[in-house]
């Protein structure tokens, strides 16, 4: 019975001596792991959908694109207000400008080329969740963070653009695809290149 008291007190007092700090820590370094593994996850399914699905047609191709768009300009968003990093603003200020035109030359041609094929108006839950995780990421791995999510969002809409390119169906939207690959290599480049500096 002593015994027991005295594991039990023994036991109390190695919890409070872990600090309310400590024991948050523990905790964000928990989420930052399940964040990290679903960001993970987010790249290889997407790699999939864009070969399978948005390559193969149209109504598959105008959606995936204006989704990656839509994605990348609110992640660059986070990334100005959240980044201490020169890089890494100045590739979200590129990323900004060159899926924002994407985006206006997408909706110009979607009409004529996708009669009747919607374009999204918000994220997809699996996007979502990458943007909450930006959100979530503390100061510290933000850039990492960001970076990394970015390589595999840029892989993943490479895919997506060069199985589309030759689509004889629909030169103008085939001629988009063609025209954006340079730029969203760029932007792979040189995020994993600031990801490798770090």
């Amino acid at each position: 019975m002593i015994k027991a008291i005295l594991t039990g007190a023994a036991c109390a007092a190695l919890l409070a001596a872990c600090s309310p700090a400590e024991r948050a820590d523990k905790a964000e370094d928990a989420s930052s792991v399940v964040n990290a593994g679903q960001d993970m996850t987010s790249g290889v399914v997407g790699q999939t959908s864009a070969a399978t699905m948005g390559a193969n047609t149209v109504g598959g191709f105008v959606p995936a694109m204006a989704m990656s768009d839509m994605y990348e300009l609110e992640a660059a968003k986070i990334a100005m207000t959240k980044s201490s990093n020169a890089k890494v603003k100045e590739l979200a200020a590129m990323i900004t400008t060159d899926h924002t035109a994407s985006t206006a030359k997408l909706k110009s041609i979607a009409p004529t080329e996708a009669p009747g094929v919607a374009l999204p108006t918000g994220l997809d839950e699996r996007r979502q969740g990458l943007l909450d995780n930006l959100n979530a990421a503390s100061s510290a791995d933000f850039d990492r963070v960001w970076l990394t999510q970015q390589v595999a969002a840029h892989n993943e809409a490479l895919t997506l653009l060069n199985g589309f390119k030759d689509h004889t169906e629909t030169p103008d939207l085939a001629g988009l695809a063609g025209e954006v690959i340079p730029k969203v290599t760029m932007h792979r480049d040189q995020s994993q290149q600031t990801l490798d500096a770090m």
